[in-house]
């Protein structure tokens, strides 16, 4: 054996940043001086800002590069979010859509903001270390949700919290058939069901009495909503073979919606199938550093709390 082969390859190494992209909450101002902030720190630093462009005309940007929302994955090299859950989620589905998988480096601007769980007073710290190639990045698993209505697909998703599939609001109690894979789980009687990731396990999930799951597992959690029966309990599956759901909707006046990441959905037919699994990359988000994600848990969802 040679010399050469005893040694391990090196890691590869991480691309550069030189442009980074900046998208704040829609229509919050007191945003703004942050993002001109941001917008100075960069340019001090001989780095190229691109800011998305309802961000950029809320600061009051002119001199400035920007792009529209769903170019701004291509655009850059780095994402900085300013807002809450749902602007993180709106970017994570962009990016998954996008041909570039940049990492996103999420500061809350929001309320709650338990996906975007650095701190604003965090935010100089946690983008030099971005910049430098140092901060840890973890990899979230997302889902792709397929709709086939007949045979051809009607609509397809990626999410990064969870597709829901739900009645309306007078609608009778759905009746929905499971399989995952090609072993059928049960029919599940209930006002709706949650195909969550791991990270959207504190979302919905967790509300409609669902277990916590570390964000970094490759794991599928499966609640139904307010089942019929009390032994259907959510169960947690590996990520590794595909969903199917097909909602029941010819035996009595029912109405059944699906929704993604609870931003967009539609009206299920009868006869709809719709497919969940994995999606073929995951998003890039850096780690907070001054905090782990029990730490989180315990600040924004008072979890453990005695």
């Amino acid at each position: 054996m040679s010399a050469d082969a005893s040694v391990p390859s090196p890691p590869p190494s991480p691309s550069p940043i030189t442009r980074v992209g900046i998208v704040a909450r829609a229509h919050v101002q007191e945003a703004s001086p942050v993002v001109r902030e941001v917008v100075a720190w960069l340019t001090a630093r001989q780095l190229t800002a691109i800011v998305e462009r309802g961000t950029a005309e809320c600061a009051g940007l002119t001199a400035v590069a920007t792009v529209d929302s769903a170019a701004l994955p291509d655009s850059c090299d780095l994402i900085l979010v300013l807002g809450g859950d749902g602007t993180l989620l709106g970017v994570a589905r962009q990016i998954a859509t996008a041909v570039a998988n940049p990492p996103v480096l999420a500061v809350n601007f929001g309320h709650l903001g338990f996906l975007t769980e650095i701190a604003l007073p965090e935010l100089f710290d946690s983008l030099a270390s971005a910049v430098a190639g140092t901060a840890g990045i973890d990899e979230r698993r997302m889902l792709r949700s397929r709709t086939f209505r007949g045979a051809r697909v009607f609509d397809e998703q990626v999410v990064l919290n969870d597709v829901v599939i739900t009645k309306s609001a007078l609608s009778g109690i759905l009746d929905m058939s499971v399989l995952v894979g090609d072993q059928f789980v049960a029919r599940f009687r209930a006002d709706g069901l949650i195909v969550a990731t791991a990270t959207g396990s504190t979302a919905y999930n967790l509300s409609a009495g669902g277990p916590i799951v570390h964000p970094i597992v490759n794991a599928v959690v499966l609640t139904p909503i307010a089942p019929h029966a009390l032994t259907n309990r959510p169960v947690v599956l590996p990520d590794s073979a595909a969903i199917h759901i097909q909602p029941q909707l010819s035996s009595r006046p029912t109405e059944a919606y699906a929704s993604f990441d609870g931003q967009t959905g539609f009206r299920l037919e009868h006869g709809d199938e719709v497919i969940v699994e994995a999606a073929t990359r995951p998003l890039r988000m850096i780690r907070a550093e001054a905090r782990s994600y029990f730490a989180v848990l315990r600040e924004k969802l008072r979890w453990a709390e005695r």
